[in-house]
């Protein structure tokens, strides 16, 4: 029998008719691996994984999570740390669903594990690494005793940021970075939203970054803060710093007044809100609760001069506008006969109205009374 040779397209053809009845696995990314549960598939892209060639991001067998648990807890007791937190620490490689029971008390030995390299990490003063383990913690095991990591989270950071950092191996020293700093408080904001952890977390990252000269970033950590959490007892010192951020970037009378208006809308709000201090919070000390009642009265006399100073400025301004009206405004306004001195005195009045009190007011006063007597002759 002759053969017909099979042109490529007819080929081709016969493959996709043939298609639908192969079964191939899928490989879109929701798919799953067979055998693993629901709890551990979405979180395994958190963890490296082992292996060089091919990464392996299975949990742990749990005989051997068991095992080097046991094992870590044992070179602990001895005073071997560093076997122990090699232990410790090869579960921050893969994730575990291992459940260890212990007197009617069940232990989950993977986040368990990770908190346990963190807190000797944090004693060994490598900080970054204690915060690294604490996070993946908060990410992957999200069944787990989340206060206790918040809280953890937020101590480390607050170390980072704050305190002097310790040397490596006792003699190298380590070099803080702004930016890290900021970006482990958002990480903290996001991860425990809520009232006792986030508007810490938001006020600190404001802190660094108005620090490290990034107000835009403060700006927007402080507005987080009066807009998610507007109950919390830090919105009062929010309120204040928003005002102080936007008064420290008014240039002037001379120059556009943006600045000036939302440092005074700060300020306005904060004297209006809290004419006196929030109650004490249920998550703060009673030492800390007096210190930030006699904290906040000084800001409370600061937010009034601040007010008072912008609206000196905002009527400085107003007065000038006015003069450059009054001389040029014939030039470039239309029906400039018609309207005469009027708009020249809405500017004057304007600045009396702001600032009645001030250098400005009474300047504005006379070029008031200068004008409504030309009109008159």
């Amino acid at each position: 029998m002759k053969k017909i040779p099979m042109k490529p397209f007819t080929l081709l053809l016969l493959l996709s008719l043939a298609a639908p009845a192969i079964d191939l696995p899928g490989v879109s990314p929701g798919d799953r691996r067979r055998g693993q549960s629901s709890l551990s598939s979405g979180k395994e892209f958190l963890f490296p994984g082992t292996g060089f060639f091919r990464k392996n991001r299975d949990p742990i067998p749990e005989e051997q999570a068991k095992e080097w648990f046991i094992t870590a807890e044992a070179k602990l007791d001895q005073g071997e740390i560093r076997k122990a937190l090699d232990l410790y620490e090869n579960f921050s490689k893969r994730r575990s669903n291992a459940v260890l029971v212990r007197k009617g008390k069940k232990i989950q030995i993977g986040p368990e594990a990770l908190f346990r390299a963190a807190i000797l990490r944090e004693n060994k003063g490598d900080w970054r690494k204690a915060f690294e383990h604490l996070r993946l913690i908060a990410e992957a095991y999200t069944e787990y005793n989340f206060e206790k990591i918040a809280e953890s989270l937020m101590r480390v950071a607050e170390r980072l940021a704050r305190e002097k950092l310790p040397r490596k191996w006792g003699f190298v020293p380590r070099f803080r970075s702004g930016n890290q700093d900021r970006m482990r408080m958002d990480q903290i904001a996001n991860l425990a939203r809520g009232p006792k952890f986030a508007p810490r977390a938001l006020m600190a990252l404001a802190e660094i970054a108005k620090k490290d000269g990034k107000e835009d970033e403060a700006v927007d950590a402080l507005e987080r803060l009066v807009n998610l959490y507007p109950e919390n007892y830090l919105c009062e010192e929010a309120y204040f710093l928003l005002a102080k951020i936007y008064e420290g970037r008014v240039s002037g009378p001379s120059y556009d007044q943006g600045s000036t208006l939302k440092a005074l809308n700060f300020y306005e709000d904060y004297i209006i809100l809290y004419s006196t201090s929030p109650p004490r919070s249920k998550h703060e000390s009673a030492e800390d609760y007096q210190a930030r009642l006699a904290e906040s009265k000084i800001r409370r006399s600061l937010a009034e001069k601040g007010r008072r100073k912008m609206r000196e400025t905002l009527a400085a301004s107003k007065v000038e506008v006015g003069k450059f009206v009054e001389k040029y405004g014939k030039y470039y306004m239309v029906h400039w006969r018609e309207l005469g001195n009027r708009p020249a005195l809405q500017f004057y009045n304007e600045a009396i109205t702001t600032a009645p009190e001030s250098e400005a007011a009474r300047v504005a006063e006379r070029k008031v009374a200068e004008l409504r007597g030309s009109d008159e002759k």
